[in-house]
């Protein structure tokens, strides 16, 4: 199966991936494998099934999870279950709570009427896409996750971020999907502990370092392409520093270690004995 290539890492990488993203996604797509899902997906849904046949079926599940960024969630059934009954119920405040909009977008895309699911050819065809699209970005996170990462960051951001929602509410969005927030995080150099915090302090404190970083005063023009590949950069260079920073640490170690282990052998054994330990 065809695997992405990153020949560099940050932010030389990032660009390179940029620039080669549709002919690596085509190549990737054609992949046997992704080619089968595709078929049998639209096979067993190009007509209506009923939401307890399509539970029972794991690689439906599994293909149209991957669809919507939740990848390896397929075996939550109940969960699942529970999703695609509450977004029938206009009343239902379950997916307000659960502030996912991954599992919301997945909800609303299958959208189940009287215990079935009927999908149109364009809503088979956006989600088989999506699943090829997302299957290709956990691959090119198998090979460097920050370049996934950066990735889900630039699809996310303009779902997320929607016009007519208060900051507020986007802020919030964006505090629930795992892997915006992530990039953010870094980006606006925020520590994970602020989990500690209640959410509406947490939203109040992205909202002031967006400002103090970037200069953005609404949330809404984090959606403007400038602004997307201002954090992706600023994310991408943070990443790499701290994962240099980490490496370095571990070479100093490993000198300390090595100290005694060399001694009496000259500076050159030192350095070889160095050298080896990489």
């Amino acid at each position: 199966m065809f695997q992405p290539v990153i020949p560099l890492s940050g932010f030389a990488g990032w660009n390179f991936l940029q620039s080669t993203y549709d002919t690596q996604l085509d190549t990737y797509s054609k992949s046997p494998q992704i080619e089968r899902d595709v078929e049998y997906f639209k096979e067993k849904l190009g007509s209506p099934i009923a939401v307890e046949d399509f539970l029972s079926d794991p690689r439906l599940r599994r293909i149209s999870m991957t669809s919507f960024g939740l990848n390896g969630e397929e075996w939550k059934t109940g969960y699942i279950r529970t999703v695609l009954e509450e977004v029938q119920d206009p009343d239902s405040s379950f997916l307000a709570r659960l502030n996912n909009p991954q599992y919301t977008s997945f909800a609303e895309a299958l959208q189940p009427t009287d215990g079935q699911i009927s999908l149109s050819a364009a809503d088979l065809d956006l989600i088989t896409s999506r699943y090829a699209a997302e299957s290709f970005e956990l691959a090119v996170g198998q090979q460097d996750d920050s370049m996934r990462l950066s990735l889900n960051y630039q699809d996310g951001i303009d779902e997320l971020v929607t016009e007519g929602s208060t900051d507020q509410a986007v802020l919030y969005k964006l505090l629930g999907s795992l892997p915006v927030r992530e990039v953010l995080e870094t980006a606006l150099g925020i520590p994970t502990d602020i989990n500690n915090l209640d959410i509406d302090r947490q939203a109040e404190y992205f909202s002031e370092r967006l400002n103090s970083q970037f200069g953005i005063s609404s949330v809404q023009d984090l959606k403007t392409p400038e602004n997307v590949e201002k954090v992706i950069q600023r994310y991408q260079v943070l990443q790499g520093l701290n994962t240099n920073a980490a490496a370095t640490s571990s070479a100093s170690t490993a000198l300390v270690l090595l100290g005694n282990a060399a001694a009496g052998f000259g500076s050159v054994a030192s350095q070889n004995l160095f050298l080896s330990s990489f």
